[in-house]
């Protein structure tokens, strides 16, 4: 009998060293490489803080998933890994500044945004709503709220709240939140009191935008018509004094002339009329005085002893 036990311990040594009679025999199954590798690109990320290594390594993990490395495991095992697997590859991506291609990464291998696991949905609204880009989830988190296989999750009531929170209210999109407030088994009833009390406050703030977007913009075609009557004065008063240069530039006896017919154009006189003899001599003698006044200094009176 004891040679039988020790005949049956032997291969086994190596493992734990030799077995008691009373310890039972226990067979550790070996991992398969899917989950290898997910330890292994989870120590890079962490430990090592090897970031491309870490997501070469999950990609490396997911080709061997697709070669049915886990196809002997249970089902929840196999999602288990799979759900691990983008959790490391999403902050390999984020630690890298790829933050951007993280949903497109993802839906590499899950196809379509309806199979996305939960947790996996959470990470990717959170990461895109603290980089200021909600809008990339607004189609994958509508998708995969409307899907009736999810409505039964756990995870939904956080899934649509979230998606309430970061992505529809930032957006505006405030018909499309009351719609999902009031949606079946979406929030409890003190989550959609909640809801609906952010979605009046957003539709405030939004009115009041608008309200103070068409005030600057007012002030904005008033400012413009200002500055254009500006402009037009100033170009008035430029071409006035090009022309009152030009005209004092020219002989006087041209300049005369030009009043002249500036004067008959206007008043609408006849210079042959005896009426308008004192009007042409009161005129010759203003340009006298004008005369005078321009040139008095380039002449000089003649001195007599």
């Amino acid at each position: 009998m004891k040679s039988d036990l020790s005949t049956s311990a032997a291969p086994l040594k190596g493992v734990g060293g030799p077995l008691r009679s009373s310890e039972p025999v226990r067979i550790v199954p070996a991992p398969s490489p899917a989950v290898v590798l997910l330890e292994e690109a989870a120590d890079l990320l962490v430990v090592h803080l090897d970031f491309p290594a870490a997501l070469q390594t999950c990609e490396r993990a997911w080709q061997s998933l697709a070669n049915g490395a886990l196809a002997d495991e249970p089902t929840g095992t196999s999602s288990e890994v799979k759900c691990s697997l983008c959790v490391v590859g999403i902050q390999a991506l984020a630690e890298m500044d790829r933050w951007r291609e993280v949903l497109s990464w993802v839906l590499q291998y899950y196809q379509i945004p309806e199979k996305l696991p939960p947790k996996v949905l959470e990470l990717c609204v959170l990461l895109y709503s603290k980089m200021q880009e909600p809008g990339a989830m607004l189609e994958a988190a509508n998708v995969w709220l409307q899907d009736p296989d999810n409505l039964g999750l756990p995870e939904y009531r956080t899934l649509a709240e979230l998606h309430l929170h970061r992505v529809l209210l930032p957006l505006g999109y405030l018909s499309e939140a009351e719609k999902l407030v009031v949606g079946p088994a979406a929030f409890s009833e003190e989550q959609r009191l909640d809801a609906l009390q952010a979605i009046s406050t957003a539709r405030q703030q939004q009115k009041h935008e608008h309200s103070h977007s068409e005030e600057n913009q007012k002030l904005n075609q008033e400012g413009s018509f200002s500055n254009k009557f500006l402009s037009l004065l100033m170009l008035l008063r430029r071409l006035w004094d090009s022309t009152v240069s030009h005209f004092f530039a020219l002989p006087f006896r041209k300049s005369l002339l030009a009043a002249l017919i500036l004067c008959l154009l206007v008043v609408r006189f006849d210079p042959a009329s005896p009426s308008s003899l004192p009007i042409l001599c009161k005129l010759a003698q203003i340009f006298h005085w004008i005369r005078e006044a321009m040139f008095s200094s380039f002449y000089q009176l003649p001195i007599h002893d």
